[in-house]
């Protein structure tokens, strides 16, 4: 019974599951404007400090946010079903179309369709850069961090280090005056460990399986090794999407090439070039989380063993890529919320928030450069994009998938 109560968040969830593109950035935006000022599920305050948060974990940053939301509301059992309602859509379209790939060829997915979801999604960001803004940039040291983390981000966006690394620096610039916060004292609470021991447990059990799977020759391995290479992106991947997709090219396409390595593994799990591109560039065209890419991927490696290791493949990678993030902030989170009553801390947070407002002004402006133009009209079609995206947003009550449809509309009619 009390699981119907949350069903208006649930059904929340899923319809921004359908409208989310863009990546952490962009669906930060669109969390804002659904869980903030529409169904005030969460404070901007809050919302901040769990982003915050997640860009120090590894794995998927905006799954982890959306997961934490779930927690607040509803605990654990709240938190998985918005993780499985959240990953979902994604992970079926993606796993979907590893079965259809080879009736698709690449002209089919440059449909003009989509031709306005890039400024759509610079749009997106753009507000939600300016209400991080509002709350967390509010004195002369939080200004000079958001300004150094913008242009840092700004030129080194695809280095996954520079994420981690500005928000330790942010967070120790403002831990250098111990004045404006003093320390208070505060009970220490019990840690609960059961969950970061699972996530150890099935990290370890995975690599010795996949291990043991290759040396012994086992006749259904490729599950295993499939479970144990996702499983491992999914603990290691600092940086989203744009880091996952080119350790999963090292991993599926790079290395297996090595003569020395088939000769030790024939069986090893690789992929055509062809087919991770169209994979990795079909993640950019679909709402949700960009690490849904594991599932196409997942379903494309065991395609060879017929429509069952096909659906097994999907599901093994949608299940491995993702668990790693759930386990580690639902381990995390209950720490890091105790710690923040340490005034060190707490002081760390401005530094570390004023950060991320300057990653997501990055985000808007690399973004925008990336926006392909043909000539000028275009380039006037997407600012017009970009600006009534922020707009509608600030000023309006429409809901966010409105906004996406609208988009697709406008793309199909220019």
């Amino acid at each position: 019974m009390v699981l119907f109560r949350h069903i208006p968040f649930l059904k929340a969830v899923f319809l921004h599951s359908i409208s989310a593109f863009g990546g952490p950035q962009g669906h930060l935006g669109l969390m804002m404007k659904t869980f903030v000022h529409q169904r005030r599920d969460v404070t901007k305050e809050e919302l901040l400090d769990y982003n915050a948060f997640c860009q120090l974990l590894p794995g998927a940053s905006s799954t982890q946010t959306l997961t934490l939301i779930g927690y607040k509301r509803g605990g654990v059992p709240l938190a998985v079903l918005t993780l499985i309602i959240w990953i979902f859509p994604a992970c079926f379209l993606m796993g979907a179309f590893s079965f259809f790939l080879e009736y698709i060829n690449q002209k089919t997915l440059k449909t003009d369709i989509f031709k306005f979801i890039q400024p759509m999604t610079v749009g997106f960001i753009a507000y939600a850069a300016i209400q991080s803004y509002k709350i967390s940039v509010h004195n002369t040291i939080t200004h000079v961090i958001m300004a150094v983390s913008t242009v840092v981000t700004f030129f080194l966006f695809k280095s996954p280090w520079v994420f981690p690394l500005l928000l330790v620096a942010g967070g120790c610039v403002t831990n250098l005056s111990s004045k404006r916060i003093p320390q208070k004292e505060v009970p220490l609470k019990k840690i609960k460990w059961a969950n970061i021991w699972l996530f150890a447990i099935i990290f370890l059990v995975a690599g010795v399986s996949s291990e043991l799977a290759r040396k012994n020759e086992w006749p259904h391995r490729k599950p295993l090794n499939l479970f144990e290479n996702t499983y491992r992106f999914g603990s290691l991947v600092f940086g989203g999407g744009q880091v996952l997709i080119p350790m999963m090219y090292e991993q599926f396409v790079a290395r297996p090439e090595s003569q020395k390595l088939i000769k030790r593994n024939p069986h090893v799990l690789k992929l055509s070039r062809d087919d991770f591109y169209t994979g990795a560039g079909m993640v950019r065209a679909i709402p949700g989380p960009v690490f849904s890419v594991a599932s196409f991927m997942g379903g494309t490696l065991m395609k060879d063993g017929g429509n069952t290791m096909q659906v097994l493949g999907c599901i093994t990678g949608s299940i491995a890529i993702f668990l790693p993030s759930a386990l580690l902030v639902l381990f995390f989170y209950p720490i890091w919320h105790n710690m923040k009553k340490y005034a060190t801390v707490y002081r760390a947070m401005e530094g570390i928030n004023a950060v991320v407002v300057g990653i997501i002004f990055a985000a808007t402006f690399y973004m925008m450069k990336d926006t392909v133009v043909s000539d000028l009209k275009m380039l006037l079609l997407n600012i017009a994009v970009v600006v009534g995206t922020w707009a509608l947003l600030s000023y309006s009550r429409l809901p966010s998938p409105v906004i996406v449809i609208v988009c697709l509309a406008l793309g199909w009619i220019f």
